[in-house]
Formats: structure tokens, C-alpha cells, sequence
């Protein structure tokens, strides 16, 4: 064998700052949203607009839209697909966001 294949020798990412829904959390830089939120114990990104249930991360390749936010005033982000970055502003998607872009996906 060539090489090494140690995990230890993936390169070490930056400790960044970020905020979802204005509280400021922990994450590494380049790593998707979606598993920045969940590190830091958040499990619902937003909530469905007909049963009020919530939604997180599911497939965690970006197929089945349930990760959606709003990022940096972007609307129904991705967050499972989306890098983290340094100040990256995340917030829970009102009703009317996620409902539009349910429809425009029919």
C-alpha cells in the first residue's frame, strides 16, 4: 500500500461562527449547514405548513427539499447541500416561503 489512509490525516477545518434564527453557534468551515445545525443540537430547520410538524435534516442529499432556510436572504436554501461560512445567517423559513416553493416544484 501507498500512502497513508489514517482519518487523522484529513485536513482540520476552521471553527467558525454562525447564527441560526439570530443565535450565534459553532461550525466548521465548508461543512454543510444542515450538519452544522445538527451538531449543535438542532434538529428542526423549519416547519411543515400543513400539520406544523418538524422538519429537518432527512435524506441529506438534497432530494427531498425538508432542510430548506433561508440563508444570507436567500429563501429555501438547501442546508444539507449548502457550505457553512464564516457570519452565515440561517433562519427558519415563514409559511408563506416554503408554501411558494412547494407549489413552483408541482
Amino acid at each position: 500500500m501507498h500512502g497513508s489512509f489514517r482519518l487523522n490525516t484529513l485536513e482540520e477545518k476552521q471553527k467558525i461562527e454562525f447564527y441560526f434564527n439570530n443565535e450565534k453557534l459553532i461550525g466548521y468551515d465548508g461543512e454543510p449547514i444542515a450538519a452544522s445545525l445538527l451538531a449543535n443540537g438542532i434538529k428542526t430547520i423549519r416547519n411543515c405548513t400543513i400539520t406544523g410538524e418538524g422538519r429537518g435534516i432527512f435524506c441529506g442529499i438534497g432530494h427531498c427539499y425538508e432542510c430548506r432556510a433561508e440563508v444570507d436572504g436567500v429563501p429555501n436554501v438547501r442546508t444539507c447541500l449548502t457550505p457553512n461560512r464564516e457570519g452565515a445567517r440561517v433562519l427558519s423559513p415563514s409559511s408563506s416561503q416554503v408554501r411558494e416553493q412547494s407549489e413552483n416544484e408541482s
